[in-house]
């Protein structure tokens, strides 16, 4: 005698239902998650950048040589900003970032690094 299963009317494309409801959420998590890795690799690039420079600045490198490394380190798009600081030189670096590409959203990260002059770099006195 084979038995069969009854199937109750009203549970039929349960599951299906509850993909429909849950697949978004998990897009708008994955979503999230792919933005906040996008801005934290900025932000270190930022950081990377601005000691690379602070530190040609303290050597004693000149202004455009300074630039062009924080240039090559950072995020595309980013601003440098180079201010001697008595006997120190302090580097700052901004980036706007758009995590998710087209949607219109931006992030802006930076990062500042101080670095103490060498004595004999240039604009010191040797």
């Amino acid at each position: 005698m084979v038995r069969r299963r009854r199937v109750l009317g009203g549970e039929t494309g349960m599951v299906t239902a509850e993909t429909a409801v849950v697949l978004p959420v998990l897009l708008l998590v994955l979503a999230g998650a792919v933005a906040a890795v996008v801005v934290v690799g900025a932000q270190l690039r930022c950081v990377d950048a601005a000691r690379e420079a602070a530190r040609a600045a303290a050597r004693g490198e000149e202004t455009a040589v300074v630039l062009e490394l924080a240039a090559r380190a950072a995020p595309d798009g980013a601003t440098t900003t180079v201010e001697p600081d008595g006997d120190r030189v302090r580097v700052r670096v901004n980036a706007r970032i758009a995590p998710l590409g087209p949607v219109p959203m931006a992030v802006t990260v930076s990062a500042e690094a101080v670095a103490l002059a060498e004595p004999g770099g240039a604009g010191e006195p040797g």
